[in-house]
């Protein structure tokens, strides 16, 4: 007679291997190695018949590679981060606002081990971005669903974990096919993931909060707000102190609250900090301090947070532009969207490194991140370098999906000092609406009750005027190329500040000196621009001379990928960049860094002078400085000076000879800066200039590698094409590759890259660990070939969660039957139907018999399938731990025994057989000991 299933106490509680838990600090250790990735979608079958059903609807029963048992063994490994769309080919029928690339739906899944012993501890995990919907699965159970490609997710997967021998496995489907730009997105997981572990009582994930204030009084505080959770399984109690750090290290204050929190809950300790004589953050000096939160218990710290900030006064005035620390300063901006030759928008934090660097040398002081939150590292780089952020929230919605990006935004960011302006949107059509008013004003609370310290604002191109414009809602008003409306808002709205959010839209092809649209280029002496912009020129002219506007944005700081208005096939990026795709500069770059930059003298000169075959044609030469006249001179012999139209530029007509076109500007009748241009002679090889002298051995550090050729003394030739062929070997990887060309159709990540106007640009990357040399070798028909030889530095790597490989099945969801005093038949026949009669587990699954009237059997039964490369006879089953006599079926056959009472493992081969497979495990127990599967079944190899 069955009986129903009565588990003992033990098969209930935790095994006794369970460790107390845990009060070791916080880890965030890197995710980034390790992954599976397969590209396309995999879509589950039809549901169909009662148990298929039953199953489907509950947690842990996740179908195919959302699940734990899925055979993912063809796989392609590879680390983050990762962007699938740039791997891609072009295609004339793919979207043209996405660059022709396919984007699609890709799966990644990584495989988690957890020691028994950290038991007790919290655990996050963290996907910085993922393009553009991801949904994630931790052992078969949704966890998550995320519907923006440009914030993170931040996960409790806590409840959900394995310890020991069973692995945990993540799954990721990633559905780019959704766009939320009309600009390259990418696909995949492209930026970092991290697994962070804390204490039972923690500090929540962006839970510090410390934006410095200045008091009526001239005096700076920092009200610091500290959120605690309780994930532990009593009410706490603790200590939380914050300490804080000037820019040398010192410590210039501490404070200390007591916080009770609840189960389960969340508590705020809120503490004021005071600064005497504090050194200020600025764009010259960006001093950063340092906030420290930690929670005590028990007279020990079992977490702690720490931030960087800095102290700074920005305030926007309504007539005369933007204060910082006092001080007049005129937005020198650029917006940039996130994608880059060669890897597109899965970006190293090197790579942007070298990206803000290149604005700097440019003078810009200002960065627009358009249109979506940029990557956390990035903020913090504008933050140690010296850049004013508009901070951009992506999608215009307050349903509460959305609203929580836009706080998740603000929680997030609310530290840094480079963040000045908070965006809530760019180009609404709905911007003079009464919904989108009222959705604005909506916003702008939400923003105000997170931060309150900054100005709000929004990249508008229309609808100023308009009885429910969205600027009656803003703190600065945001224009997008809206020149004519300066002056008519300013008279209008005298009391409120304004600025260019998005101005200029200029076409320009780096090395080209002749539009022509039938090839999709243009000329660079910036005389091409949208119908709704303006030259660069013209554009900052109008900003500069206008005091009350507060600064402005030039469309773009670099090219990117999509968008390649007003081209179309076979041009697929934009052609707006004062830099191209890969951070060579064109004209618009100097053209900018005259104007912005005022103390050291600077002159250059366009185009370059090879111009064979047009000897004694007039050229036209661009001169731009900022000077106070300049010069210029062909071959010794002076062809004029002119007074320097500081808005403008100079240009002079000169018949070209060749040999070399110089100019020269002078300040105060003395010269201060030449520069020249040369007459080359043909290429005959190749030259490799690295960006840096070194790499670190970390796995992530990368390095731009400029690319070109030159001529028997050593100059650079502008209109070199070669293509080059490239190894790359030692202790590092080549990444991808880019030439500025908005109409090459080249493999990013091949082995070849033709130079376009004389430039191309590598990326090379360390591997993980890693010290020695990195050789990148360089060849091209007809060109001597270059070596460079990178030195590798060992580092201490990011602290990592090591990757676990998967090699076996894990045998999961099993069906116990009830116990029975006589022999079942091991392949008991159990209703489609009936959910009811066999119990539901995972090892441990233990029964203890107390009397001779409960001895006696009971069925496990599992199905699995084996992977593929296990079904070919040469797996074995191997159970870690059995308690009792066993029997094993597989597929009705007796394959195995276990003759003993006594707990032991069991290996039993596998034999060959592919698809589902039906494991049955009888087990006889006996009276006084506990009888079942203690531990984890796995299908492994053999030799495991």
């Amino acid at each position: 007679m069955l009986v129903a299933l009565v588990l003992s106490t033990a098969a209930l509680a935790a095994p006794s291997t369970r460790a107390t838990p845990t009060e070791s600090g916080r880890e965030r250790l890197s995710l980034d190695r390790g992954w599976l990735f397969h590209l396309g979608d995999i879509v589950a079958p039809e549901v169909k018949g009662h148990g298929a059903s039953y199953g489907y609807g509950k947690a842990g029963f996740a179908w195919g590679p959302a699940g734990t048992t899925y055979d993912d063994g063809d796989w392609r490994a590879l680390s983050l981060p990762h962007d699938w769309a740039v791997e891609g080919p072009f295609d004339a029928q793919e979207n043209l606002a996405q660059g022709y690339r396919p984007r699609g739906v890709g799966w990644y899944r990584r495989y988690l081990r957890i020691e028994p012993q950290e038991r007790g501890r919290q655990f996050e995990l963290q996907f910085d971005a993922i393009a553009t919907h991801a949904t994630v699965w931790v052992n078969g159970i949704l966890v998550h669903r995320n519907w923006s490609g440009y914030n993170a997710s931040n996960i409790n997967i806590t409840p959900y974990l394995r310890y020991g021998d069973e692995m945990n496995t993540i799954a990721v489907r990633a559905d780019a096919v959704p766009m939320e730009g009309w600009w390259y997105e990418g696909a995949g997981i492209y930026r970092h993931a991290w697994l962070v572990k804390r204490a039972p009582l923690h500090i929540v994930t962006d839970g510090l909060h410390a934006t410095p204030r200045l008091g009526q009084q001239g005096q700076w505080s920092i009200p610091v707000a500290v959120t605690l959770k309780n994930g532990g399984k009593a009410a706490a109690s603790a200590l939380v102190e914050v300490t804080l750090r000037d820019p040398s290290g010192a410590l210039v204050a501490s404070r200390r609250s007591k916080v009770q929190v609840p189960v389960l809950a969340q508590a705020e300790a809120r503490l004021l900090l005071a600064i005497g004589k504090p050194e200020l953050w600025s764009l010259e000096h960006p001093q950063l301090y340092q906030v420290s939160a930690r929670v005590i218990q028990n007279g020990a710290a079992v977490d702690e947070v720490s931030l960087k900030t800095g102290l700074r006064e920005m305030r926007f005035d309504a007539a005369r532009g933007a204060f910082l620390n006092g001080q007049h300063v005129k937005l020198q901006g650029v917006s940039i969207h996130q994608d880059h030759a060669g890897v597109g928008v899965a970006v190293p934090d090197a790579i942007w490194e070298y990206r803000l660097r290149r604005l700097k040398e440019l003078g810009a002081n200002a960065i627009r991140f358009t249109h979506g939150a940029p990557a956390a590292e990035v903020l913090d780089m504008a933050d140690r370098m010296g850049f004013l952020v508009m901070d951009e929230n992506r999608n215009f919605n307050i349903s509460p999906d959305y609203l929580q990006q836009l706080e998740w935004l603000v929680r997030r960011d609310r530290h840094h000092p480079s963040v000045v302006l908070w965006s809530l949107f760019n180009e609404e059509p709905m911007q003079s609406t009464e919904a989108g008013y009222e959705m604005t004003r909506t916003m702008a609370a939400a923003v105000k009750t997170l931060d309150a310290t900054r100005p709000v604002t929004a990249a508008m191109n229309g609808g100023f005027f308009a009885p429910y414009s969205v600027a009656h809602a803003l703190d600065v008003v945001g224009a997008n190329y809206q020149v004519d409306a300066y002056d008519k808002f300013h008279q209008q709205f005298p009391k409120v500040p304004f600025t260019s959010s998005e101005d200029t839209s200029a076409f320009m092809t780096r090395g080209v000196y002749t539009t022509d649209q039938r090839t999709n280029v243009f000329a660079s002496y910036d005389d091409d621009y949208a119908s709704w912009g303006n030259s660069h020129r013209d554009a900052w002219e109008a900003i500069a001379r206008r005091p009350f506007v507060a600064g402005g944005f030039v469309w773009t700081g670099f090219d990117y990928r999509g968008e390649p208005t007003p081209n179309q096939w076979p041009a697929v990026n934009s052609v707006f960049g004062i830099m191209d795709l890969n951070g060579f500069a064109k004209n618009a770059y100097y053209i900018h860094q005259v104007q912005w930059i005022k103390e050291q003298p600077l002159v250059h000169i366009a185009p370059h002078w090879n111009w064979a075959g047009r000897e004694g044609s007039d050229i036209r030469v661009m001169v731009m400085s900022n000077g106070e006249r300049v010069a210029l001179l062909l071959n010794g012999q002076k062809l004029g000076e002119q007074q320097v139209d500081p808005y403008r530029m100079n240009y002079f007509m000169v018949p070209y000879a060749a040999g070399k076109l110089e100019a020269i500007a002078y300040r105060g009748g003395r010269p201060v800066a030449r520069t020249s241009v040369e007459t080359t002679g043909p290429a005959v090889r190749i030259e490799l200039v690295p960006d840096r002298e070194a790499l670190r051995g970390d796995g992530r550090d990368a390095m731009p590698v400029t690319v070109r050729a030159v001529d028997a003394q050593g100059r650079a030739v502008p209109l070199a094409d070669a293509e080059v062929h490239f190894a790359v070997t030692g202790a590092g990887l080549s990444i991808g590759h880019g030439n500025g060309d908005p109409t090459s159709h080249e493999d990013e990540k091949g082995p070849t890259r033709r130079l376009f106007n004389g430039l191309a640009q590598l990326i090379v990357q360390s591997f993980d660990s890693s010290s020695g040399e990195l050789l990148v070798e360089a060849c091209a028909d007809g060109l001597a070939p270059a070596r460079l030889v990178l030195p590798v530095r060992a580092v201490a790597t990011p602290p990592t969660q090591p990757a676990s490989e998967a090699p076996f099945n894990t045998v999961n969801y099993w069906r116990i039957s009830p116990s029975s005093s006589r022999r079942p038949d091991p392949n008991l026949l159990l209703a489609d139907f009936d959910m009811n009669t066999w119990e539901y587990g995972d090892p441990p699954m233990l029964h203890d018999y107390q009397d001779a009237a409960h001895a006696g059997y009971r069925i496990f039964r599992a199905s699995f399938t084996p992977r593929k490369k296990l079904a070919d006879g040469s797996g074995v089953l191997h159970f870690l731990r059995l308690a009792g006599r066993a029997e094993i079926w597989l597929d009705g056959q007796l394959i195995g025994r276990k003759d003993d009472f006594a707990p032991a493992p069991l290996r039993v081969v596998l034999p060959a057989g592919a698809g589902t497979r039906q494991l049955n495990v009888l087990i006889e127990g006996r009276q006084g000991q506990t009888s079942g599967i203690e531990s984890a079944v796995r299908i492994e190899p053999a030799q495991h």
